[in-house]
């Protein structure tokens, strides 16, 4: 699967991460909690199902909570950590 380096431009114009939709956020967050890039991350899957419900995705919300209720404390602080740092850098 193809990665999208986010970090490699300066602003989210530059390097795409303002076209990045809540569809695609929520196809990175069902990868990520089905461990189809191999093991399941449930941090990465929290991340971006937050993320794509910010955008809009109609499901995301659901998900997110489906992921947490298999999620410690600390892996859900590291999540919205996660998400923050992704929304300030783009």
């Amino acid at each position: 699967m193809a990665q999208i380096d986010t970090t490699a431009f300066e602003t989210a114009s530059a390097n795409g991460a303002a076209f990045v939709d809540g569809t695609l956020l929520m196809e990175l967050g069902m990868r990520a909690a089905a461990g189809r890039d191999g093991t399941a991350d449930l941090v990465a899957a929290h991340m971006f199902f937050n993320l794509a419900d910010r955008k809009g995705a109609a499901e995301a919300a659901f998900h997110r909570q489906d992921v947490a209720a298999q999620m410690s404390k600390a892996e859900i602080s590291q999540a919205l950590r996660n998400a923050r740092e992704w929304l300030t850098r783009h």
